[in-house]
Order: structure tokens, then C-alpha cells, then sequence
């Protein structure tokens, strides 16, 4: 691992200054990109990207997440103050070739499982600093109703926005409810390498770097790995348009009768329309065209139209409207899930002696 740079200590880098430079330069590039002065911003980018201030924000973020204690294929973690200053040195451009991921499996809801890249901890540093210069373009360009892994932005914000284009008699009452089949794991790398505006040399070394798993090694053909710091913000880039090329596509749709309103959080998402015919023949269509052109394809179990009266579930929410009002409540397999959580706390814990309450003090 390189060097410490000189006089320069972990518990001695002063971090309000060290916020306030990445943030003057963040700043910079989402003015530049306003304007459309991409070159600006490109080479404020690489301005970042080789500051001392970028470098050490995005090992101080790796180094203090909850992921700080796993290790990657090389087994390595940074813990002490003397490791993380010669991991701030070591984080170089030129010579930069990322070790494949060590791949884990972990269980979901309907028994299948998530694929998990582990990155080692340089590669994470080299995501995070990177990061740092994406996603200020990834800001400004981003679409309006967006709402996953986007800084300020939550699941509660997307339900405020469903709540806003259903609540209403006059809002449409038949919703596209969409899910895309295995995202991050089939986006085109050569969709993202041309159209993701970061270090092209850097990012293809990244989505080509293969995983590692029962001591095998994989190549990355598709996707961004599950895992990734930088991976969440690769994929929204690459959702990102598509409430562009819906209003396109239909200019009138909002202020006419066929009230269309999307709300995306990651790779979930709702449209709404007047008919079912439409959702189904017009605009449907048009979704499927736009994923193809990054190389997605939505699920044909998880995707269908549905009329709000017979709601929907999305983010953990059943949406329904009972006579005219519409409710937002758990969902059966969200509450089903707490239950059994909650069982199998209390079934681990019967060897547990209940602790009886102090007795009052005896009165004199």
C-alpha cells in the first residue's frame, strides 16, 4: 500500500475544511451543468476526483459505513488511523486495475435470492470519490419523481406523490404497476459507458472486473453490481429519461383526460392513465422501447394494470380506494413479515427469566 502523504495524520485532517472544498467544487459542477458547459463540468470533475479532499471524504465514508468491518476477496480492512491515511495516498488513477467482488447471496421474500458484490475496501474508496463527482450531474439531470437511493428523498415522499395523482376524484383511476427484471444485474455496460457522464477508463474497469464466488472466478458480461456505493446512482442514471420520453411521447397526457403521473423509487415503479386500453397498448409500449435501449425488460409476473378500487401494493403500501377515498395502509406481506420478526424474537427468547419489578421501599 502507498504512503502516508508527509505531515498529514487521520486524527489531524481538519474535516469541516475538507467538506467545505468538495462542496464548493459539487457546487461548481451542478452550475456548469445547468448551463449545459459540459466540458466545465467534465474537467471539474477530474479536479475533484484528484483533490485531497475528494480522497480523503471518500475514505472517511468507507471507513465509518456499517460495510467498514466486511472485507472483499483480498480480506483486507482498514481499521487504524495509520491505514486509512495511507488509503487516502493510495487512491490514484494511473495504475488503478479493481480486484472482482466477492459475491454473496442473500435470501428474499419469495425465496429466490439477491445477488450482493462486496467490493474490496480500495474499490469502495475509488466508488465513493467518484461518486462524489457523479452525483451532482446525477442531481440536476435526474427525473422529477424519482425517489430512491437520491439524497433528501425517501419512500415517504413517494408515497406523498401517490397519495397526490390518486387521492382525487378527478385523478385517473388505472395504474401501470411496473418492476424491471433483475435491473442491475442486465443494464448494458455499453449503454452506461456512453451515457454515464464519469471517467470512461475507470467505470469500464469497474463493471468489467468479474466476481468471485466458491473461490471462482466470474466475468461481468451486464449490470452493476448489488453492493456497489457508486451502483444505486449508475442505475438511476440509467432510468432516468424516462418521464422525459413519456411526456414526449404524450404532450397532452397531463392535462387531458388520460391523466398520466409516474412515481419511480429505484427500479419500482406506478404510472397512471384514464384506461386500461391505453396503459396496455399505447404507453406500455413506449416504457418497454426505452428499457430496451439499455438493455432491461420488465417482469412479466411482477408487471400488469390495475384499477385503484382494486389497489395495488408499491414500496411496502397497499394504495385502494374505498368508496371514492383512498387509503394508504401495510401491506399484508409487510405486516405479515413484522409479525413473524416479532415471533421469532419472542421464540429465541423463552429461557429468558422475566425481571420482576423493584419492590417500594417499607415505610418507617
Amino acid at each position: 500500500m502507498a504512503r502516508a502523504p508527509s505531515a498529514v495524520t487521520w486524527d489531524g485532517i481538519n474535516w469541516a475544511k475538507v467538506q467545505r472544498q468538495v462542496r464548493r467544487l459539487q457546487t461548481r459542477i451542478v452550475k456548469a451543468t445547468q448551463v449545459g458547459r459540459h466540458n466545465k463540468a467534465k474537467a471539474l470533475q477530474w479536479l475533484l476526483t484528484h483533490s485531497f479532499s475528494g480522497k480523503a471524504s471518500a475514505v472517511k465514508r468507507v471507513t465509518e459505513n456499517k460495510g467498514k468491518n466486511t472485507p472483499g476477496v483480498d480480506n483486507v480492512t482498514w481499521k487504524s488511523p495509520r491505514a486509512k491515511t495511507n488509503a487516502i495516498a493510495s487512491l490514484m488513477r494511473r495504475g488503478y486495475s479493481p480486484l472482482p467482488l466477492r459475491r454473496v447471496l442473500i435470501p428474499k421474500k419469495n425465496g429466490k435470492t439477491r445477488p450482493l458484490g462486496i467490493p474490496v475496501m480500495k474499490c469502495r474508496a475509488m466508488h465513493a470519490l467518484y461518486l462524489l463527482a457523479l452525483e451532482p450531474i446525477a442531481e440536476t439531470t435526474a427525473d422529477l419523481n424519482s425517489y430512491g437511493f437520491r439524497p433528501e428523498r425517501s419512500t415517504a415522499d413517494a408515497g406523498g406523490q401517490c397519495f397526490v395523482s390518486l387521492a382525487k376524484r378527478a385523478n385517473a383511476e388505472w395504474v401501470l404497476e411496473a418492476d424491471i427484471q433483475g435491473c442491475f444485474d442486465k443494464i448494458s455496460h455499453d449503454w452506461m459507458i456512453a451515457n454515464v457522464p464519469t471517467d470512461k477508463a475507470v467505470l469500464e474497469k469497474w463493471l468489467k472486473a468479474g466476481y468471485v464466488y466458491q473461490n471462482e472466478l466470474f466475468p461481468t458480461k451486464a449490470g452493476t453490481p448489488q453492493g456497489g456505493i457508486i451502483s444505486p446512482v449508475l442505475a438511476n442514471m440509467t432510468l432516468d429519461g424516462l418521464e422525459a420520453r413519456l411526456a414526449e411521447k404524450f404532450p397532452r397526457a397531463k392535462t387531458t383526460g388520460l391523466k398520466m403521473n409516474m412515481v419511480r423509487y429505484a427500479d419500482d415503479f406506478i404510472i397512471t392513465g384514464r384506461t386500461k386500453e391505453w396503459l396496455e397498448n399505447e404507453l406500455k409500449p413506449v416504457v418497454v422501447e426505452f428499457l430496451a435501449e439499455r438493455g432491461l425488460v420488465l417482469s412479466l409476473e411482477k408487471t400488469k394494470v390495475t384499477h385503484i378500487k382494486d389497489g395495488f401494493d408499491f414500496l411496502g403500501w397497499n394504495i385502494r380506494k374505498y368508496n371514492g377515498k383512498l387509503l394508504m395502509k401495510p401491506s399484508k406481506a409487510n405486516v405479515k413479515a413484522h409479525l413473524d420478526k416479532i415471533r421469532d424474537i419472542i421464540k429465541g427468547h423463552k429461557a429468558v427469566k422475566r425481571k420482576r419489578p423493584a419492590e417500594p421501599p417499607m415505610k418507617s
